[in-house]
């Protein structure tokens, strides 16, 4: 009896140490990463009493390779493609005069009673990152900082102003850029991370507000964004 204990002892701890045993390490391993993101998109450098009212957000997601640049393999640079979807709540009205030229006005929330306005845009992106991170061949869980340009083009826009018994929708409006650049920073441990982003080229090009000025406004992305290996 005790023979057979003796075996089915051994047994049992011969399997939990093979059940313990790590697999063999990749010395070449890579952290190309699948992200998914949601952020708050604020607006700058508005025109003199245009501001964000309303929903205003994005989501993206997209695939990265990564490729590194030395032999620990703790700094890359990677490029990938991806898609964001972005939602602008705010109070520039667009709208089209007689002549089939585009207006912008600036809506006085106090004269002007509406529902919602908002900008929206469907973009694929092209990020490319230099990246930093403390990872090893053997480990899972480690610190990032990702920096890089994220290139993107609006295959869909739209402007869309909503009050009661009166919708204006804008599809066409020439002075709007379709060529998205930005500046991108994530930081943060594991999976999830902060994030940032900074449009370097504004929305619209040679555009001007009812009154005077020329319209420059871009968008700073903050929010989170989570990698899955």
């Amino acid at each position: 009896m005790f023979k057979k204990h003796l075996i089915l002892f051994c047994l049992l701890c011969s399997g939990v140490l093979f059940a313990q045993q790590e697999p063999a390490l990749d010395s070449k391993y890579r952290e190309d990463q699948f992200y998914i993101g949601v952020t708050y998109n604020a607006l700058l450098d508005t025109p003199e009493d245009v501001q964000s009212r309303g929903l205003t957000g994005s989501a993206h997601f997209g695939y990265l390779r990564d490729l590194p640049i030395n032999k620990r393999r703790n700094l890359a640079v990677a490029i990938g493609v991806g898609a964001s979807f972005d939602e602008y709540g705010n109070t520039l009205f667009i709208d089209q005069n007689p002549a089939q030229q585009t207006i912008f006005t600036s809506l006085d929330q106090s004269t002007v009673a509406y529902e919602s306005n908002r900008f929206s845009t469907a973009s694929i992106e092209v990020p490319l990152e230099f990246r930093w991170r403390s990872s090893r061949a053997e480990t899972y869980k480690f610190w990032r900082v990702y920096a890089g340009l994220r290139f993107g083009y609006a295959y869909w826009y739209k402007a869309s102003f909503k009050q009661d018994n009166n919708n204006i929708v804008q599809t066409n409006i020439p002075e709007f850029n379709k060529m998205r650049i930005g500046a991108t920073l994530s930081f943060g441990y594991n999976t999830v991370n902060f994030y940032g982003y900074y449009g370097i080229n504004p929305f619209f090009d040679n555009a001007s507000i009812t009154g005077g000025g020329s319209i420059e406004m871009r968008t700073l992305k903050l929010g989170l964004l989570f990698f899955i290996l």
